[in-house]
């Protein structure tokens, strides 16, 4: 499959779950992704500096327009720890790690996003509005409660299944409560 056509199922993935979880400026939308699975490989065994770069890039652009925070979850091998911007860390007060991802202890997307953003440091746990999982590489610690599948029209991109999770405030009260 051919990288433009890889980059506009990502659009298409990631406007449908804009479009779906209502997201404000300043949220926080948050990825998961195997690019070893988006090239056909096994999760962890076939890491894509060049997928992980575009993945990012295209990311970026469509949240960048909306003035919505990417944080870049790394692998189990950096325990899951994100990639955000300092900015980002410091008006959630989220602790900063030390760790510097690499292909095979991150992935290529954290990798990517080190790259890409302005000021990069590593945080243990976000907590994120919405987000999508290229690869089942299980973002769910990430997005907030309650969380709500999101069912986008394109359910993979290159080998990788593709899930999302948006959020919404809890229910409480009782048969009389207005929501």
């Amino acid at each position: 499959m051919e990288k433009m056509e890889l980059q506009n199922k990502l659009t298409t993935i990631v406007e449908e779950v804009l479009a779906e979880a209502q997201l404000r400026e300043k949220d926080v939308f948050v990825l998961g992704c195997t690019t070893s699975e988006i090239v056909g490989g096994t999760i962890g065994k076939s890491s894509s500096k060049e997928v992980g770069e575009w993945v990012i890039q295209t990311l970026k652009e469509l949240l960048d327009q909306k003035n919505i925070y990417l944080a870049v979850q790394g692998c189990e091998h950096i325990n899951r720890a994100l990639v955000v911007e300092r900015e980002l860390a410091d008006k959630r007060g989220w602790e900063i790690v030390a760790v510097k991802p690499a292909l095979h202890a991150g992935g290529a997307c954290s990798v990517a996003a080190f790259e890409q953003f302005s000021d990069p440091v590593e945080v243990e746990s976000v907590t994120a509005q919405a987000g999508i999982d290229i690869g089942d590489t299980s973002i769910g610690m990430h997005v907030k409660h309650v969380q709500v599948p999101v069912r986008p029209s394109v359910k993979e991109l290159g080998g990788a299944h593709v899930t999302a999770l948006r959020s919404r405030p809890k229910y409480i009260g009782g048969p009389r409560a207005e929501y």
